[in-house]
Formats: C-alpha cells, structure tokens, sequence
C-alpha cells in the first residue's frame, strides 16, 4: 500500500447532452476498478450553477476520502484479509447446505448443479471470494450462454437464468455476513426468463385418472388434492394435521408457504378433505411416506400412461391443472391469485392466456361446412 502514492482518483467524463459525470479510479493490489458515482456536473451559465458544481465536487470528494480510508483499512471490496481468503467453493458448500434445509429437493439440486458449472468455468477450485470481482462474475454468466447438461444438451433459457440468479442470490448473501464489502454481482442482470409452457391436464384427463388405479396410493391422493387445491409439492409434503382447521363448515388450511414464506389461509372443498384421509395426531404428516424421487416421479408417469395421457406430467402440473380449472369455470381471476398465493396479478395472468389459446384451438377445430 506504501507504493501507491494515489490508491483513488476522482476522475470526470463528458457527457454528450452537456456537463460531466463523476466517477472514482481505483487501483488496490494492482487490480484497477471504477465506481460510477452518479454525480454530475452541470453547464456553467449562472452563478448557482457555478455553486452547484462546487457542492457536487465536495461531496464526492468525501466519497473519495472514505474509500481511501477503506482500502488503508483493508475493507475495500472486502471486509478483511481474512474473509478475502476464504475459497469460494467451500463457502458455496456452507450456503448450499443451509439451503437446503430450507428449500425443496429439487432446487437444492438446483444449487448443486449451479457449483458444478462454476468449477468448470474457473477450471480451478482454489479460488478465493477476493477473486471475486465483475469480470468473473460476467465471465460466469457468459459461460452459462453456451454451458451444457451433463447429456451435452445446451442448456435451457430458464435453466441459465435460474443459475445466474443462484450465483447472485449467493453473492448477496456473502455481502450480507460479511465476507465481501462490495457485491460485484450487485450491477450485473440476468438474462430475461422467457415463457415456458405450462403443462395442464382438461378436467376430462383428470377425471379419468382419478378413476385409474395408481401403484402409489399416497402419491395418487397427494396428486389429486393438489389439483383440488393448487398448493405445490413442498407445501403438500410438508403439511400436517395441525395445519388443517374447521372453519364455518369449511376444512381451511392454514399453512406457510415454503416458496413464499407468505402465511396462507386456503378453504378446501369435501373431495380435497377425503384425499386427506382420517385425521391423526397433530403433529402427524397428512401424506405419510410423500417423498421427493425419481421414482415417484416415474410412477406418476406411469400412471398417467395407463390412463391414456401422453402430456409429460410432472407434480407441479397439479398446480396448472387447478389454475386453469378454476378460470375455464368462470372463477374471477383475482380470487384465482388469492387462491394460488401469487403476489403479483401478472403471474396468475399466464394462466388466462393459456385458457384464451386453448380457446382460439378450439374455434379452429369446428368442422367445414362451407
């Protein structure tokens, strides 16, 4: 640190509308970074421009003052020598752990799959969180452009987005306990999401798989009252007996909801209630022996097989499936937010825009007659 005479200079660009910005040249361990201060100097025609300019450069003079006081503490970008070691695979193996004991299997595994793209773009496991910086952090979200599956298949747009975001969650959370200073990731967007179709079964596909025999009994009724009720796989596994309440003739359902961590108050009609079997102790799970596996996943295929379905059905289908019921119906679509817990009207639009497709295919079916 003795040798740089100037760690931090301000520095002004011109700006082609007239004036300039003001931004900070930074150079800390012979790596040279920028911060954009968003503070701008105007066109000097009058004297209270000429005093508006005066008080912009004072504060970001401060601003320069407090991050040459950073780096002499050695806080700049991170918070101490200490944590600027610590490998960032490792750390990610701390973060990842103690997701999953709050989030669902699958996107822990999500977690996971994010780790492996990160080791092979660093090519290296011995990077440290002070390695850290934008360029890797754009590097990172380039790689995902033309990362493959472990099948070599590129890929998904959702799936690069998804990881991107994971990467950026985790960065965020190491802001947060201190191991970095400054979030690298903080000006970097991911990718926009782009739409993916949302499988559904008709209520006709649903009637007749409710009449065709499943080999898993619990997944067959977990499946069901999940249609019946649109709640997801990791709030209907996880839901227990203390959760389910008598309410003005009604069964409600008092949960929190694992995705959200909204707290939910779902009435459930006699069909869903049945699905649920007799009432056990408290404490109890309603769907004994639902777990997350790829042979359940397989069994619920094979079910819908026997039952002449052909759509690749997955659990969260359930969820669709009840949506679009619920508008094909007539149902307003501001109760079908309520009922799916979406905080935003636009998600639970996806849902009528399906329905309005599904619509525009029918018209198109109706025989010739001219």
């Amino acid at each position: 640190m003795n040798n740089l005479k100037e760690p931090v200079k301000l520095r002004k660009r011109e700006r082609t509308k007239g004036g300039y910005s003001l931004y900070l040249d930074i150079t800390v361990d012979g790596k040279r970074t920028y911060e954009y201060l968003k503070l701008y100097l105007v066109p000097e025609v009058s004297r209270a421009d000429k005093l508006k300019n005066q008080e912009t450069m004072r504060f970001a003079e401060a601003i320069k003052a407090q991050r040459v006081v950073e780096i002499q503490n050695g806080r700049f970008g991170f918070e101490n020598r200490k944590t600027a070691k610590i490998n960032l695979f490792k750390y990610w193996d701390v973060v990842m752990e103690r997701r999953k004991k709050e989030d669902s299997v699958g996107n822990y595994g999500n977690w996971y799959s994010v780790k492996t793209h990160l080791l092979k773009y660093a090519g290296t496991g011995n990077v440290r969180m002070c390695d850290v910086d934008e360029k890797f952090c754009q590097g990172f979200k380039d790689y995902l452009e033309n990362a493959v599956t472990k099948s070599n298949k590129p890929l998904s747009p959702n799936s690069k987005n998804s990881y991107f975001i994971k990467f950026r969650v985790f960065m965020q959370t190491a802001l947060q306990e201190g191991v970095i200073y400054k979030n690298p990731c903080a000006g970097i967007k991911p990718a926009a999401q782009s739409e993916e179709k949302r499988e559904y079964l008709t209520m006709d596909e649903l009637k007749v798989l409710a009449q065709t025999p499943c080999c898993k009994d619990v997944l067959k009724r977990a499946f069901l009252f999940s249609c019946l009720t649109g709640l997801r796989w990791s709030d209907v596994n996880k839901l227990r007996w203390s959760d389910v309440r008598e309410q003005d003739g009604f069964k409600r359902i008092v949960f929190r909801q694992k995705k959200t961590k909204n707290l939910e108050y779902l009435d459930i009609n006699e069909q869903a209630s049945a699905l649920m079997g007799d009432r056990t102790d408290d404490d109890n799970r309603v769907f004994v022996g639902l777990k997350y596996s790829a042979q359940m996943n397989l069994e619920l295929q094979r079910w819908c097989m026997i039952a002449g379905i052909t759509k690749k059905i997955t659990f969260h289908c359930a969820r669709h499936t009840f949506a679009v019921m619920l508008l094909t119906l007539g149902t307003e679509i501001y109760t079908v937010q309520k009922l799916l817990g979406h905080k935003e009207l636009k998600t639970t639009q996806i849902y009528a825009d399906i329905l309005d497709k599904k619509k525009q295919e029918a018209v198109t079916k109706l025989p010739q007659i001219l």
